[in-house]
């Protein structure tokens, strides 16, 4: 992945934002916040909470690689998003997650997707 177009760095750096702000969204959630004295375990199940957990510390991973223009960032945070929303649509009782947070999924797989096309054309209008 190749984030050196001038263009494409307020982009990123925008769904960087965003990824972070889904991660540290999951993490509350992981913690209890807004849950009184429920525990996250015993509301989401033992499973539930292990998924939340992996997926929340990959876009928080996610949104640090792509903040700095690695290209692992990109990838970690498609991979991540990507198994999170098939398993949802596939039916995995374990993955919960509101209609907003599906939208807010689907609009950061895209907009990483957008950038991977638009860095693959600049990289290959410099080579021409």
């Amino acid at each position: 992945m190749f984030f050196q177009a001038p263009s494409l760095a307020l982009y990123v750096r925008i769904v960087a934002i965003l990824a972070l702000f889904l991660g540290l969204s999951d993490a509350a959630r992981l913690l209890g916040v807004g849950n009184g004295s429920t525990s996250p375990i015993a509301m989401m199940g033992f499973s539930g909470f292990a998924y939340l957990t992996v997926f929340s510390l990959a876009r928080l991973f996610a949104a640090v690689g792509l903040w700095i223009k690695a290209s692992w960032g990109a990838v970690l945070l498609v991979a991540a998003t990507a198994v999170e929303l098939g398993l949802y649509v596939a039916g995995n009782g374990d993955i919960r997650m509101s209609a907003l947070g599906f939208a807010l999924r689907i609009v950061l797989l895209a907009s990483i997707l957008l950038i991977f096309g638009l860095s693959l054309r600049f990289h290959r209008a410099q080579t021409d």
